[in-house]
């Protein structure tokens, strides 16, 4: 990226070039979205009936859930309101963010999850490689539409727990994409609601009920839903606006002197990358059941390469003002916290609260915060972010660009009702 002198110069049409190609979105049709709403917000797909996509990437809260670490099967209510079901507590709290969808119908985006288990992948029978390996089944049209029905098979994000119903007990034992598997026993549950087979029957004529179609709908409904490409940011890049003087001054340290560009690079400040940034572990962190530990290595425990240690994926900053708390792990609840993070990791751990998290009911944090500091030595030796100077009015200058990021889209919004008849997920 050029000087910061040069790019203040830069604007509109100047500075897009120096942005790379324009996005491209895979074309959708509006009436296979419309199917897809219904599916994404309808608890017919977890468990014990009780939980939907939108329970954890919610309109209302910047499609995530708005705490650090989601509470699947066993919570009650909505965003920060949701807490423990006293009567059936989850097993364990999930331990990472629950991510944004924003652009994801975009075609760059082609990595899924916060440590990208699940991408597109040539090598691979069906083009993906995903933590199911040779069991991964055909029939997924992307990426996207296979990621989007990973949580399913979560018995703390949606299948329940173990022995609560017949979709979890397969999920304990093991019987996920093979015949008679979870994914089967959730497709039957749609194709057994007579509304659902006259919708599957208009818009996808010809084709049974199966798991992955249902997964290419939601999918596509969510690159209908939330491409959000019409931020102040995009028309001022096509020459049809101007940013703020203080956005303006923003965006040139977001690109120079902060050095923020070099990983959040290109239309969607993101380089599909991985990079260890010295995050603190809060939560469980990411372990099989068998493991007794609080750690997320990240990238690591995909590849096994000890050089991926503590790497996450460089989210898109599209519409992050609205999608609080940041970090892998929902670190952070302030946007000027997580950036304060990345201007000198070595401090920012050191002296890492967890009163900054929005965690809920969650009364293990005393213990990981006495457990941290034994962790901080490695995750601190793997971060990669060299420290950087600026003043409180440059963070609110770079605050006020991310602001331009801003278009929270939103076109058909939440169904009124959806076809299974099952309540959904509404905020008070």
């Amino acid at each position: 990226m050029r000087s910061l002198a040069l790019f203040a110069c830069l604007a509109g049409p100047a500075l897009a070039q120096e942005l790379g190609p324009a996005p491209v979105f895979t074309a959708v049709d509006p009436a296979r979205a419309k199917l897809g709403q219904l599916l994404f917000y309808d608890p017919i797909l977890s468990g014990n009936k009780n939980i939907s996509c939108g329970t954890c990437h919610h309109p209302d809260l910047g499609t995530g859930d708005g705490v650090s670490l989601s509470i699947g099967e066993g919570g009650l209510g909505l965003g920060p309101k949701r807490s423990f079901d006293a009567a059936n507590r989850p097993e364990q709290r999930i331990p990472r963010n629950a991510p944004a969808m924003w652009n994801l119908g975009a075609t760059e985006f082609q990595v899924m999850f916060h440590d990208g288990r699940l991408e597109a992948d040539d090598s691979e029978p069906h083009g993906i490689r995903t933590p199911l390996g040779a069991e991964m089944t055909s029939g997924f049209d992307s990426v996207l539409a296979a990621q989007a029905m990973f949580p399913v098979l979560s018995a703390d994000e949606m299948a329940g727990h173990y022995s609560e119903n017949e979709i979890s007990r397969a999920v304990r034992l093991g019987f996920l994409s093979s015949e008679g598997g979870a994914w089967d026993l959730i497709a039957a549950r749609v194709a057994d609601i007579p509304a659902y087979q006259k919708e599957f029957a208009r818009v996808a004529p010809g084709e049974a009920i199966t798991f992955p179609l249902i997964a290419n709908l939601v999918a596509d409904f969510i690159r209908f839903e939330w491409r959000a490409d019409n931020s102040l940011f995009d028309q001022a890049m096509r020459g049809e606006a101007e940013l703020p003087d203080d956005a303006a001054r923003g965006m040139a340290l977001f690109y120079g002197a902060a050095g923020c560009g070099t990983c959040h690079s290109g239309w969607f400040q993101t380089d599909h990358e991985f990079h260890a940034i010295g995050l603190p572990q809060i939560g469980p962190g990411k372990a099989a059941r068998f493991e007794n530990h609080a750690r997320d290595v990240g990238r690591m425990r995909v590849t096994g390469d000890a050089g991926d240690a503590y790497a996450f994926r460089t989210p898109s900053l599209r519409n992050v003002t609205l999608n609080a708390p940041y970090g892998h792990n929902g670190a952070y609840a302030d946007l000027g916290d997580m950036i304060r993070h990345h201007l000198n990791v070595p401090e920012a751990l050191a002296n890492y609260d967890i009163s900054k998290a929005t965690l809920l009911d969650f009364p293990e944090a005393e213990d990981l915060r006495a457990f941290n500091a034994a962790e901080n030595e490695a995750i601190l030796a793997a971060n990669v972010l060299e420290p950087v100077d600026l003043t409180e009015v440059q963070i609110a200058e770079l605050t006020a660009f991310l602001e331009s990021l801003e278009d929270p889209a939103l076109r058909f919004g939440i169904p009124e009702t959806v076809l299974s008849g099952l309540p959904l997920d509404q905020r008070d």
